[in-house]
């Protein structure tokens, strides 16, 4: 269930007591497992089944009438197999959507890029706040997983050019994938591309080529080991020229975030936390101590 608390389910409850016509029900199912998007980009099997069954539960303990599509889509699911991939949608305030293909696993293929994180979904909602930083810029962003973020920015800010970049191989297949299921290429506006960044190769020529007005990057401080390669690339962006960059972190190892602070100062590097709410356009969990920085030299 943990996975469904973001639908209005005590709504829901009040509602079918004062109506026990199967029409409430109908129409949530037009707006969610019976809706176009979902057709088009279905979520993983396991969760509409969880959410198909909930809905059932609550019609029957309400006395409601039975509505024959419901129990429909639930025989749709429940013969279906778990696939190691689906789809999620991310609805934007303008009403457009971002569709992307994720893994179920949090980790697989060896790396944790193949599904969207947090800090991925609080800097989204925090660029949404902030158009200004990413309008008419050139954008990169470093270690783009499958995209959820920049995206955003592309459908929403208005910037000029943006470079997703990562370097997993299996990572930059389904971002590559994801920024064109989304209609974004290089002879759209903005121009869009994807280029492998390793950042324990790049040079500072590819840097300059990129010629970034505004740097970003979302979860990128989650192991020790990759801390000292983040912070000499940072080094090197800062070094090249002076675009305005922006870290946010999920801080799920205090150890490890206060070392990426501590090698950022001995890299003569300053940053500023950013404070003050983000408007809260999409649903994920909040309890996990998100922060958002600025680097400068």
């Amino acid at each position: 269930m943990s996975r469904l608390v973001s639908f209005p389910w005590t709504f829901l409850e009040k509602d079918l007591e004062s109506n026990k016509s199967g029409d409430l029900i109908s129409d949530i199912l037009k707006q969610t497992c019976l809706h176009s998007m979902c057709r088009k980009f279905p979520p993983s099997v396991r969760f509409r089944r969880l959410f198909l069954s909930e809905l059932i539960r609550r019609q029957e303990a309400a006395d409601c009438e039975p509505l024959d599509e419901l129990y429909d889509a639930l025989a749709e699911v429940v013969g279906a197999e778990d696939t190691t991939e689906c789809y999620k949608s991310y609805l934007l305030p303008s009403g457009d959507a971002v569709s992307l293909l994720e893994n179920v696993a949090l980790i697989s293929e060896g790396t944790t890029g193949l599904v969207t994180w947090e800090a991925a979904l609080y800097l989204a909602e925090w660029a949404l706040d902030h158009l200004q930083a990413f309008t008419g810029r050139t954008v990169l962003e470093l270690g783009s997983g499958v995209g959820l973020t920049g995206i955003t920015i592309c459908r929403s800010c208005s910037p000029n050019r943006y470079v997703f970049s990562d370097c997993h191989p299996s990572v930059l297949q389904k971002l590559r994938s994801n920024v064109q299921l989304n209609g974004l290429t290089e002879q759209t506006s903005p121009a869009v591309s994807v280029e492998e960044l390793d950042w324990t190769t790049a040079t500072e020529e590819q840097l300059q080529q990129i010629g970034p007005d505004a740097v970003i990057a979302s979860d990128v401080v989650y192991h020790p080991d990759v801390v000292g390669s983040l912070v000499k690339l940072l080094s090197t962006i800062l070094k090249c020229s002076s675009p305005e960059v922006f870290i946010c972190s999920t801080v799920r190892n205090q150890e490890t975030y206060s070392s990426f602070k501590q090698q950022l100062e001995k890299a003569g590097i300053s940053h500023h936390v950013i404070t003050g709410p983000v408007s809260h356009v999409f649903p994920y969990n909040r309890v996990s101590a998100i922060e958002m920085m600025k680097l400068y030299r």
